[in-house]
């Protein structure tokens, strides 16, 4: 039997911010998490920032979150790497988040002949970084992407993501790659192992039945959806699994 309070693995946007703004009441749950004397983690596919990164934005909005609460999907990509290959090489898209992340995990960042490719978010993407990437992977190199998220949002609108530019190398090359990030549930497991805790005793809040939700229920937590993000109640009953719980927001959620 686990004792205790229930843990909380926290997607970040669309549940506790929305853009740059707080989603209200985000502040008070993470504060009723810290009363209860739950361990909680945030969440986010978004490998492009370090936890310091986020948590100085995370700050400036209001919400008081320290860097130590934060797990990236560039993270578990750096301690999936070296798990996998101990002290290995790659040639990394990405930015700082993912190189902080590798070169924390013992991994050696480079052109030549690296046991991965490893792709991250990023701002700009190159065609010439991707035909090298393309060339490596079809040479040999192992694909790794940080997560299959095909598109983000941006000012003015969507803007491809990890996931789509993924698809490019992947058909160029013939290889598929390796996602890391929600929802596969090595993300959720390497958070669980982070913070000591166990999926029977945790619950996944997330805004998105395809990521959030699907990666709860496949590691066997309990899951509770959102409605402050991209889902709406409407759209639930399409899915062949479902959500604990649905509330309004984080609002509702008391530990």
């Amino acid at each position: 039997m686990i004792e205790g309070p229930k843990s909380y693995l926290i997607d970040m946007d669309g549940v506790l911010v929305t853009g740059g703004t707080p989603i209200p009441g985000a502040n008070e749950f993470i504060a009723r998490l810290r009363e209860s004397g739950a361990k909680f983690l945030v969440l986010t596919n978004n490998s492009r920032y370090t936890p310091g990164d986020l948590a100085f934005r995370l700050n400036g909005v209001g919400l008081d979150i320290s860097a130590d609460c934060i797990f990236t999907s560039a993270m578990a990509t750096g301690r999936f790497l070296a798990a996998q290959r101990p002290g290995g090489t790659a040639y990394v898209i990405g930015e700082s988040g993912l190189t902080w992340a590798l070169h924390s995990n013992g991994y050696v960042i480079t052109e030549r002949d690296p046991d991965y490719v490893v792709l991250g978010e990023a701002t700009n993407y190159s065609l010439e970084q991707l035909t090298f990437a393309t060339r490596l992977v079809a040479g040999g190199a192992r694909f790794i992407a940080t997560n299959p998220d095909p598109m983000g949002p941006a000012e003015g609108g969507i803007v491809p993501a990890c996931g789509a530019v993924a698809a490019l190398i992947e058909r160029a090359s013939g290889i598929s790659a390796f996602f890391v990030g929600k929802p596969n549930p090595l993300m959720l497991r390497l958070a669980l192992n982070s913070i000591g805790a166990h999926s029977e005793s945790t619950v996944m809040v997330g805004d998105r039945m395809d990521t959030d939700i699907i990666g709860g229920v496949q590691t066997g937590m309990e899951t509770i959806l959102v409605l402050s993000g991209v889902t709406t109640r409407e759209n639930v009953g399409r899915y062949p699994y479902q959500p604990s719980r649905i509330v309004s927001s984080v609002a509702d959620i008391v530990p």
